[in-house]
This record gives structure tokens, sequence and C-alpha cells, in this order.
């Protein structure tokens, strides 16, 4: 059997990737664009590491960069989030490793400023990290947002 892969060998894994697609007609109608750049995990994981403290970004905003990274109409909604996932979970392996440089994932919210869910520790350990950074986080119904998100936004 197989060794199950670490986080931060899923994150290295470059899947063939970056790519440049042309997205089926109504991908391109839904999101608008008639190029889609893919990245890699690594890409995502170097936009996400350079957020400094008090500052945050959005996938959405990843998405942006990627795609004027790689000449594209759009970066890969799919992907983008995906690699966001995966590169907060090496994060946590790396800092339960003991590490102390990892790539301060809390920092990388959901459109609309919203928190994720699926980050490690959930939405109480984003919400602790961002608190003790001097954010303010709020609940809309059942989601939870950073009140106030985009006067915090790096710039894209």
């Amino acid at each position: 059997m197989a060794k199950k892969k670490t986080w931060r060998e899923k994150l290295s894994d470059t899947k063939d990737l970056p790519k440049v697609v042309l997205p089926k007609e109504n991908a391109q109608k839904h999101w608008k664009g008639n190029s889609m750049a893919v990245p890699s995990p690594m890409e995502v994981n170097q936009i996400m590491a350079k957020v400094p403290k008090g500052k945050l970004i959005t996938i959405d905003e990843i998405r942006k960069r990627i795609a004027r990274k790689h000449k594209a109409d759009i970066g890969c909604p799919l992907t983008c989030g995906i690699f966001t996932w995966l590169s907060a979970h090496a994060a946590a392996e790396e800092l339960a490793a003991g590490k102390k440089r990892i790539t301060l994932y809390w920092r990388t919210l959901k459109t609309g400023g919203e928190l994720n869910p699926k980050y490690p520790g959930g939405i109480d350990e984003q919400k602790k990290h961002l608190e003790s950074e001097g954010h303010r986080v709020i609940q809309k119904g059942r989601k939870y947002i950073v009140e106030e998100y985009e006067k915090h936004l790096l710039e894209v």
C-alpha cells in the first residue's frame, strides 16, 4: 500500500500546472472570459504567503493575480479555491511539526470577506487568528465575515 502524501507533498506536486486553457462556452459566459489560467498549488501558496500582518486577500483577488501573471482573462475559480485549502492544511501541518515560518493562511478569505470553515480548526481558529491581528469578525446569518475587510485588502 502506498504511503499517504503529506499536505506539503501535495502542495509541492505541480500536476503539470500552471497552464492556460480555453473554457467551454457555458463557462466562458459564466466567468466572462475566453482564456483561463489554472495555477499550480505553489503559485497560490506564494501569493498567500506574501500577505503581511494587517492585510487580507480574498480568493477572488488571488484569481485576478493568477490571470494577470499568465495573461489570461480569468483565474480558475475551482483550483484557486482548492489550492488555498491545500496551502492552509500544509501550513497547519508545518506548524504542528514545529516550523515557525509558515503561510499565514487565515489572512486569505472567501468572496465577500467570509471566513473559510474548511481551513484547519474551522471558523473558530481562523477567527482567533484574525482577531489577534486586530480584525473584527462578525456573524451575518450563517456566515462569519471580517467587518470592513475591503479596507484591509492587499493591493492587486
